[in-house]
Order: C-alpha cells, then structure tokens, then sequence
C-alpha cells in the first residue's frame, strides 16, 4: 500500500473514531435523567376534621378579642365553623342557637405552648412515659407525635379549662429533643385526627442544667460550654448536608443525572430549621443562656420562637423584643433547681412591659386546667408592682401571642371576622378564681358543655374494666 494509500486510510479512521465518538456523546446526552428525589416535608399530614355546628349567637357579654380590646355588653356570631361578626344588635340567622350571655363572658380559645400531655399521659407509669429519647445528646429525628397517646385523660380535663388547642413537645432532656406537635384540643382516635391543619412544626431544644445532667455521665456534655459545643456542630452538619442538597437540585435542574444525597433524618429536621420550615422553642431558665443562645441563632441564621419556662427573662426583656423571641413562661413556679433560683413574680408583666413577646404556659398537666388563673396571678402581680396593664390586654398571653409563636395566628388566637371559632364562654370574668369555662366551641362546634355532664368527652381508659357479674 503507498503511503498515500495509508495516509487516506488512517484519516478514514480517524474520521470513523470521531464520527463514533460523537455519537456516543450524542447517545449519552440523551440519556434520561433519573427521577428528581424529593422529601415529603409531611409524611403524617392532619386528617382532621371539624365536628358539625350550628349557626350561634351569644348576646349580652363581655367580650375580650384576644387582641387587646373588651367589649361590653357586646354580641358574637358563629356561623360555619368561623367568627362572622362581633358587635351590638347582631340578627341571628335562621336556625341558630342563641345564648343570653348576660353577665358571662367571651375570649378566644386558650392555646398551650408548652404541654407533654400524651407523651406522658396519665396516669403516670414508665410503660407509657414516652417524652425524653434519652439515648444521645441530638435527636432530632424524633417526631413528639409518635409518642402521643390519645386516650390520655388530660385532654378532656384541659378542655374543661377552655384550652382549644395546645402544642404537645417532646422532654427536656436533650441538646436537641426532636420535632413538637400542635394539634386541636378533640379527643380523638389518632394524632393525625387532632393535628392542627398547616401547623408549623416546632423544634425543642433544651440548654442549661438538664443536658448536662443527664449526658454528663454518659460522655457528656457536661457543662455549659459542652452544651454550646454540642449545638454549634449540630447547626454546621446541617449546614453541610443542606449544601449537599441545594447542590443536587441545582444540578439537577441544569439538566445533569446527579446522584441524591442519602437522607439523614436527624439533619433534615436541622435544616428544616435553617430554611425556616419549622419552628424553635427552647428550654431556658437562665438570662446569660438566653443571650448565648440568641447569639448561636445569629451565627447559624436561624429563628428562634419561643424560650420555654425563661425564669429570667425579666432581665432581658429588651434583648428578647429587638430580636423577636416570645418568652413562654409560669406565673410563679421559682427556685426548684438553681437555675429556677432568680425567678420572680412579676416576669410576665415586665417581659410584656419591655415591648417582647409574653405567653403563659402551663409545662403541667394540672396546670393547663386552670391556665386563666396563673394569667390572672401574672396579671395581679404587675399590677402591685406599678405596671398598669388591662385585662383585655393580658389575655393575649394566653390566646394571640401563643398563636404567633406556634404560626397558627391567622386561623386562631383572636377573634376576628373569617377566623377558627376557637371560642371560650366563661361564667363569669375570666380572671376571677370562681370564673368557669360553661361552653367550649372548636371551630363553631361544642365540644365542652359545663352544663351537660353526660357529654364530656370520657378516655377509654377512665372506662375501667366490667366487674366479675358485669359479663353476662
């Protein structure tokens, strides 16, 4: 063959190789991608359900909005499930209930940040104690409502206390204790049928002596620092694992076939936190735990919600209201434990008095029977130590504020034309040690009636077992 020949023959080759070549490219770029990964942020959603109601028109009371406002002699309307109206000379609709409510009052629905009823129901037996994952300092891949119990009888006995809906969290015990819960206060068969429809979720973090207690045996961590230490690497791997996603949707949207991340459940909820999908209520009692909390939300560029029972947040009320944290706290519970030791009566009023966020809270399942009380307690105190604030105003820690912070405020917490009718008619004002809640209204339907025994919801367990001649 001449060198002409082979020159001809080895371009022909080359050619062929290229040709080749550019049709696997072409091949491979055609190749289909495979199916976009994506992570159901609800797996469990609500299958809740509002009971039936009937039209209803209560005349003659005195009604506290929730928003900071008392109207006498004042009338509302509840129609469909919602608020229609408040105001003087309401007409009823055809077929409405209507209820003389002179003398008797009207507010919102209380709402409860901070109860474990379900996960440590009643009565109390470590068979059924299902609050604290106590097996490592992070566990954020736990879920409260995995451990709630329905049948627990605190449920009916906080309705009775004019509580509408309430946020179930899970133990202090850890850094990191796992996802809250807000659900509807009726009983029902299954969290999913109480879960508040398109509630936030809520993350418990706990700082202070409870980690530290518990962990400091167990490798720790066993101090403040330790704590801080544990949230901080918490915080960064979740950073990391939410660039890892961002980076595959980002490809993947560039059309690329990239491979999705393992799931880790723990860091999803962390970064759940990060892209502000769920909410942070934090166990604090101590008012320099506060402010290095405040400063690690900074750092990491999240928001935290609530501070949870927060003794001392009366020493820094001004902090909390220029960076947007609710305190949620007791009327008087002080000095069990030493970071409890500084707390004092007035805390709720000098939060609120400093312009920041003031909720009542129960953390009990006696408590939440009478939380009216403790906010009257709250209220009284102020008022001795100088803080003039009024009645109508004080209610708001027990009904709009709560609402804010468990991102339910525009279904419920106030009532307000179009809102939940998530209602409370007390027997007489509210504050007062005798005021009883007589009708309890969810979403405009009776479910607590002081008047008809025979209709308190009754838990299966409070049933008891049939006696030896009950079998036949």
């Amino acid at each position: 063959m001449t060198i002409s020949k082979l020159t001809c023959a080895a371009t022909l080759l080359v050619a062929s190789s290229a040709l080749l070549s550019g049709c696997a490219a072409t091949d491979k770029a055609k190749e289909p991608q495979a199916p976009l990964v994506k992570i159901d942020p609800n797996p469990f959603p609500s299958t809740y359900k509002p009971l039936a109601s009937v039209p209803t028109l209560i005349n003659h009371v005195t009604i506290l909005d929730g928003l900071g406002q008392q109207l006498d002699d004042a009338s509302i309307l509840l129609q469909d499930g919602k608020v229609v109206a408040l105001g003087k000379s309401l007409d009823a609709p055809t077929g409405a209930t209507v209820i003389d409510g002179k003398g008797k009052w009207v507010t919102p629905g209380i709402i409860d940040v901070h109860s474990h009823l379900g996960v440590y129901p009643t009565p109390e037996t470590n068979s059924h104690s299902d609050g604290n994952e106590m097996t490592k300092p992070v566990t954020a891949e736990v879920w409260a409502e995995h451990s709630v119990w329905p049948q627990d009888p605190g449920f009916g006995r906080a309705l009775a206390g004019g509580v509408t809906s309430l946020q179930l969290l899970p133990g202090s015990a850890n850094l990191v204790g796992g996802r809250s819960v807000v659900v509807k206060n009726v009983p029902n068969r299954t969290v999913q049928e109480m879960k508040f429809p398109d509630a936030p979720y809520g993350l418990k973090m706990a700082c202070g002596e409870n980690p530290k207690r518990v962990y400091g045996k167990k490798g720790g961590p066993s101090t403040r620092m330790g704590n801080v230490a544990g949230y901080r690497q918490a915080w960064a791997d979740a950073q990391d694992y939410q660039r890892k996603w961002d980076k595959y949707y980002a490809e993947y949207e560039a059309g690329k076939n990239p491979a999705a991340p393992k799931r880790d459940l723990k860091l999803e909820t962390l970064a759940g936190v990060l892209s502000g999908d769920i909410l942070v209520h934090m166990h604090c009692y101590r008012a320099d735990d506060m402010g290095t909390m405040m400063d690690m939300m900074k750092e990491f560029n999240y928001q935290i919600t609530t501070f949870e029972h927060a003794v001392e947040a009366y020493k820094i009320g001004d902090k909390l209201a220029e960076n947007g944290v609710c305190s949620s706290m007791w009327a008087d519970w002080w000095g069990f434990k030493m970071e409890a030791y500084d707390g004092i009566r007035e805390n709720v009023p000098m939060v609120h008095q400093a312009g920041a966020c003031a909720i009542v809270h129960s953390d009990s399942d006696r408590g939440i029977q009478r939380l009216n009380q403790e906010a009257a307690k709250a209220w009284a105190d102020g008022k001795r130590a100088g803080i003039d604030i009024d009645e109508a105003t004080a209610w708001t820690w027990l009904s709009s504020n709560p609402a804010k912070a468990l991102g339910i405020f525009k279904q419920t917490g106030s009532l307000e034309a179009g809102k939940n009718a998530d209602v409370v008619l007390w027997t007489a004002n509210p504050f007062s040690t005798y005021a009883q809640a007589e009708k309890v209204f969810i979403d405009g339907a009776v479910v607590y009636d002081l008047t008809s025994p025979d209709s308190w919801p009754v838990s299966d367990f409070e049933l008891g077992q049939p006696g030896e001649g009950d079998s036949k």
